[in-house]
């Protein structure tokens, strides 16, 4: 019995190793098709994290804008309200249309440049990536790769094709925080 069990894990030992040996070669050999996660490249780049930071402080000024103006709008309809008792309707309607007018018009307006400045983040994007261009066309030719795939569409893959923390490097150092590629903020 012994001799048997010790017959079996050889065998099994055998056909274990030959897998891993055929792993160990595919590690070393050149990767056709490469993967990347575009977010984490953006957002980890010295190029992304400065955009972020922008767009984060035009952000935090635009909430600012909308928390006075919301103040100023309720301070408004509040005046309008302790009015109202001292008027008669058709004296009240006109006041009470231009303040629906105001408002509508007033979130339309903070609306476009919530719009912008999401517009103004995938335009910083798209340069981004236009700019990786030639970083990514490096990396490929250096481990004989035809493609690279976002990371998030492809079905499966295993880390050795995924660049991304290789390119965030390169991209460092080539572009900085790519204040000299970056187009000039919208609306500024």
């Amino acid at each position: 019995m012994v001799g048997f069990l010790t017959r079996l894990g050889l065998i099994v030992g055998l056909a274990l190793a030959q897998p891993l040996a055929a792993q160990e070669a595919r590690l070393t050999a050149p990767v056709a098709i490469l993967t990347i996660d575009s977010d984490r490249l953006f957002l980890s780049s010295d190029f992304g994290k400065r955009v972020v930071r922008e767009i984060e402080e035009r952000g935090n000024a635009l909430a600012a804008e909308n928390r006075q103006i919301e103040a100023e709008l309720a301070q408004t309809e509040q005046d309008l309200t302790d009015r109202r008792a001292s008027m008669t309707p058709e004296e009240f309607r006109p006041l009470a249309d231009a303040f629906d007018t105001r408002v509508q018009e007033t979130r339309q307006a903070q609306a476009i440049k919530s719009r912008d400045l999401n517009a103004q983040l995938e335009k910083e994007r798209e340069v981004f990536l236009t700019a990786a261009g030639p970083v990514f066309e490096e990396l490929m030719a250096e481990v004989g790769a035809t493609v690279v795939l976002e990371r998030r569409t492809t079905f499966f893959s295993s880390n050795s094709s995924d660049i991304t923390s290789a390119a965030i490097a390169r991209l460092n150092a080539s572009l900085g925080d790519g204040t000299s590629a970056a187009p000039a903020p919208s609306g500024e």
